[in-house]
């Protein structure tokens, strides 16, 4: 089973909306290995949010990985997750405002 090493997704959130950072392919598991974030703003603190939707789902309360979690203005955080993915779960992002921008890396296994 090759094993593919890379980012799995990048983006810069709109304001108070969920994003869909990455999409498992079919016929793929994914490990993510680390969630950056990044406050590209210089004059206010932020929070955000991380969640694992399995299948796709609706997002729900069970799939939150980070909830409102705090980021200082011009601060980046990194997550070392290790979190494991089957075809077509959905990694998610969220912030309050427009200024965070999100990386995901890992590994796609086929």
């Amino acid at each position: 089973m090759p094993e593919r090493y890379k980012i799995l997704g990048q983006s810069a959130t709109t304001a108070a909306a969920n994003t869909v950072l990455y999409t498992v392919p079919s016929a793929t598991n994914t490990v993510i290995s680390s969630v950056v974030i990044c406050n590209r703003n210089s004059g206010a603190n932020c929070v955000y949010r991380v969640a694992a939707q399995t299948g796709g789902n609706a997002m729900a309360n069970s799939h939150y990985i980070a909830f409102d979690a705090p980021i200082a203005a011009l601060d980046t955080v990194s997550l070392s997750l290790g979190i494991t993915l089957g075809a077509g779960d959905v990694l998610g992002v969220y912030t309050a405002n427009g200024n965070l921008t999100f990386t995901a890396f890992g590994s796609e296994i086929t």
